[in-house]
């Protein structure tokens, strides 16, 4: 059963691209990635001030992470459902608020649990904003200015998650890890008095039954997928707990697909993976996040463990890959508008497959110099992939349901990075378990952290180290596999075909925003 929409909201116009309208929504939308780009790299610097002043443990610092991904994993295609159907802004909004006022709630708990429990929440009020980001973009700019938005929108994100590490740095240093947090405040601020004055609303034209089912099914089975990845990067893919949760992903997942398939309004309509552009476009997607992920956790260990580097001097060495992301993506929106998502999206992981190779001859004491030719490679090919994979995906499903591929598009993004740190860090512990006996001495503080203890010896120390990168380069080697296969798809997209304001099937390419 559907209601359809009063009288006032039934006229949809098109999407205007004014200062209050596309560009002001570009604008808003920009801050709110901003604040959550600079929490997700600043969570990282902050660490060890937070292990401490609470007293963490290392298990501890890992759920401070991966409580914030699984409850966000967990909630992305319902938050992008919810703003189809109440109001892409007000949803919007909404997370914003949430996310700032958890953030001080992270800054204030005081406990370990208590900050943990923050990050969860912060990961709900995430997953109500990130999806929603990309729908109101869709809503607002007609095609011809969509790619160069999202362009923009690629680069904010990619600005803050490369400033993360320096101003976190900064400010750990002279003020209190607390101060990483509490920066989301004024940001939030800005956010949503921006979304206020110059943001539209837009939602589905025809409001439908919230599917109960498909969202307990579908939150069970990314939950189970999810922490099964991550209790895999302590427990073995073999373990019992780790195959029970894979097991009951496939189980609920699977009858998720079937529930979803007699649903008259689906939380996530089948309809939109017949689209074979929206399908591939996920996957390359997240395959290019499976390889960025493990090489921005493996390289910062690198930088800071091998060759002894402190987080901030690790995170400015990092700044040829992020910068050139942040900094190309505007471009890149552009060349997918003239050659379509299929050619950049090839290029992009093609170059992002060659400069992971070169990263092969990293050694002890190899020269920046040397690295960073592969990071501005696999920065600008990124570049290119994000924006034209998010295209892919977002303009080829009706406008509608632009929140729930919003959703898609983030949960691709999310499994991509947990896929790759768990199954590459399994893979470089296997190698360098392998390479030292089980009694070294630092075997297991290279598996576990990628550290030498202190005092270690220099031959042993040499020894560690040449296991450590033995298990680097086969980490590197496994993530230029999966670019490739991503660029092996990439010439399968077709060309963008758009979808009807009504949620039909994907047909002309109708692009409009309802004015509240």
């Amino acid at each position: 059963m559907t209601e359809g929409p009063p009288a006032s909201e039934s006229l949809v116009t098109p999407a205007p691209t004014s200062m209050t309208g596309g560009w002001g929504t570009l604008v808003t939308v920009a801050l709110g990635v901003v604040m959550v780009g600079l929490d997700g790299t600043v969570v990282s610097v902050a660490n060890p001030a937070i292990q401490r002043d609470l007293h963490a443990s290392l298990a501890d610092l890992q759920w401070i992470t991966n409580a914030y991904l699984l409850s966000l994993a967990v909630t992305l295609v319902p938050g992008g459902k919810l703003g189809d159907r109440y109001g892409r802004r007000l949803v919007f909004l909404i997370g914003v608020i949430g996310f700032a006022l958890s953030s001080l709630g992270v800054a204030v708990v005081g406990s370990v649990s208590g900050v943990i429990a923050m990050r969860s929440v912060q990961g709900v009020f995430g997953a109500l904003l990130l999806p929603n980001t990309v729908a109101l973009l869709r809503a607002a700019f007609p095609e011809e200015e969509l790619n160069r938005a999202v362009g923009i929108w690629s680069s904010s994100s990619a600005a803050a998650i490369a400033g993360g590490p320096v101003i976190g740095g900064l400010l750990v240093e002279n003020v209190d890890w607390q101060s990483v947090f509490l920066i989301n405040l004024p940001v939030g601020v800005a956010t949503v008095a921006c979304g206020l004055l110059v943001m539209p609303e837009s939602r589905e034209s025809v409001r439908q039954r919230f599917d109960i089912p498909g969202l307990v099914l579908l939150a069970g089975g990314v939950f189970c997928l999810v922490y099964g990845l991550i209790r895999s990067e302590t427990s073995s893919w073999t373990a019992p707990v780790t195959l029970v949760l894979m097991v009951g992903a496939a189980v609920l997942m699977v009858a998720f697909v079937m529930v979803e398939r007699r649903q008259p309004a689906p939380l996530l309509p089948m309809h939109l993976f017949a689209s074979r552009s929206v399908s591939l476009g996920a996957v390359t997607l997240l395959l290019n996040f499976f390889a960025l992920f493990g090489v921005l956790f493996f390289v910062s260990l690198y930088f800071q463990n091998v060759q002894h580097l402190d987080a901030v001097q690790g995170g400015v060495r990092l700044l040829p890959l992020i910068g050139v992301f942040s900094i190309t993506s505007p471009y890149a929106g552009r060349v997918t508008s003239r050659f379509g998502a299929a050619l950049p999206i090839t290029a992009g992981l093609a170059l992002c497959t060659a400069s992971l190779l070169s990263l092969l001859t990293v050694s002890v004491h190899a020269s920046f110099w040397t690295i960073c030719p592969g990071l501005i490679g696999i920065g600008l090919g990124i570049s290119l992939v994000v924006v034209a994979s998010t295209e892919a995906i977002i303009a080829n499903a009706p406008v509608d349901e632009a929140g729930v591929a919003g959703g898609l598009q983030g949960i691709a993004v999310q499994l991509g990075g947990v896929l790759g740190s768990s199954i590459l860090g399994t893979i470089l512990a296997a190698r360098v378990s392998s390479a030292l006996p089980p009694s070294f001495p630092v075997a297991r503080q290279l598996v576990e952290q990628g550290i030498v203890p202190a005092g270690t010896s220099p031959a042993t120390t040499a020894v560690a180290y040449h296991a450590f990168l033995s298990g680097l380069r086969l980490a590197l080697l496994v993530a230029a596999a999966a670019t490739f296969a991503g660029a092996l798809c990439g010439p399968w997209i077709g060309a963008t075909s758009g979808g009807d304001s009504d949620g039909s099937a994907p047909g002309t390419r109708d692009r409009a925003v309802v004015h509240i």
